[in-house]
């Protein structure tokens, strides 16, 4: 297994122009494209259709090079989207590709990624043991696809799952089912904790006698290390992609992680660069930072209402989301380490580390 990193940058939610440029130049074999993960410019909220413009805008772009329809292209290769570039955030997209490699393995290991989908979940079931259990098993089938028999050996699993909408809402009314929640954009703990929960059970870090569906969204001394979840109204199922070093893989890169003990935690940036195998003092010198490949992270407020003890305004602004001013406060601090704006930092860490705390993971070039 060789895995490719490329990052693309995006003057819009329809801009594919950097990775056209990548595969005209043959730098990129389309067919070789596995996964998308990046940043729109949206709100980030349930009704963020940059998300879904961009899915639409890069199946169409890859449909012409693949001799497929864009919907076919939606099967093949798995997207995932975090809506929202606050302050110096830029839109942007890493493209992941997948060869077969030399079939010769590095001891020390290599960037692996398997790569899953759950079955569609139904509006009833989002937030639910259900979606728990359905992603668990995903992530077990990720381990196998991906050669990682130690799951202490994976350092980011990213699953993006579906939130309620108003339309769901409405289907499941029709069929006479229970919801979690009727809000749209409240659902969005519950999703993103049901998940990561899966995550978690997937990989040994909570057992399945501890889960219940009433600890979704309530208990979050349960939680995993490495998973961060996003959810949005442009999918059905639960994609799962679960990133770590295999002694199997041949590639040129190493993946590490670390956790953010707060939205400032510029040591916890370090950790995580240090843990993929970049060797730097202090901070990465601009030769360092060419070796940095990608950077995903999740943002959060602290539910104290400050951080090191002084108060912010993140949780009590009722003009401006917590997760947008999380999002901006912790991009600046990983971009003034990285030199690098086109970051994913995510918003929304239901069940992902400790309350307050956020996962982080980089990929680097060995």
């Amino acid at each position: 297994m060789d895995i490719g990193v490329y990052k693309v940058a995006m003057n819009a939610p329809s801009d594919v122009s950097e990775l056209e440029r990548l595969i005209a130049a043959g730098t990129i074999d389309p067919r070789s494209i596995v996964a998308l993960i990046g940043k729109t410019e949206g709100n980030g909220g349930a009704n963020d259709f940059t998300r879904g413009f961009a899915t639409l805008s890069y199946q169409l772009l890859l449909a012409r090079y693949l001799g497929c329809s864009p919907e076919e292209v939606g099967t093949r290769i798995a997207f995932v989207w975090s809506g929202g570039c606050e302050g110096v955030l830029s839109p942007h997209a890493t493209v992941f590709t997948h060869q077969p490699g030399n079939g010769v393995g590095e001891a020390e290991g290599r960037l692996a990624l398997g790569i899953e989908v759950t079955r569609d979940i139904l509006p009833e079931e989002v937030g639910t043991m259900v979606q728990v259990e359905e992603v668990a098993a995903a992530v077990r089938r990720c381990l196998v696809a991906a050669g990682i028999e130690n799951p202490a050996d994976v350092h980011y699993v990213q699953v993006k799952g579906p939130l309620l909408t108003p339309g769901s809402i409405a289907d499941a009314d029709k069929r006479g089912k229970g919801l979690v929640t009727r809000d749209p954009n409240g659902s969005k703990a519950y999703a993103r904790g049901a998940t990561a929960l899966g995550v978690a059970l997937g990989l040994g870090e909570i057992a399945a006698a501890e889960l219940t569906d009433a600890m979704i969204a309530t208990r979050f001394d349960l939680f995993s290390s490495v998973a961060s979840t996003s959810a949005g109204g442009e999918l059905k199922a639960c994609e799962v992609l679960l990133f770590g070093n295999s002694p199997k893989a041949s590639g040129g890169f190493r993946i590490g992680h670390a956790v953010l003990a707060d939205a400032i935690d510029a040591d916890g940036v370090r950790a995580a660069l240090l843990d993929a195998g970049l060797d730097f003092s202090c901070n990465p010198s601009r030769e360092d930072a060419t070796r940095i490949a990608a950077v995903f992270a999740k943002a959060e407020a602290s539910p104290t209402g400050s951080i090191r003890g002084r108060r912010n305004t993140m949780l009590s602004d009722a003009d401006i989301n917590y997760e947008r001013h999380a999002r901006a406060a912790l991009g600046a601090v990983i971009a003034s380490i990285t030199g690098d704006p086109a970051i994913f930092v995510s918003g929304g860490t239901e069940h992902q580390c400790a309350p307050g705390a956020a996962p982080i993971a980089a990929i680097v070039r060995v």
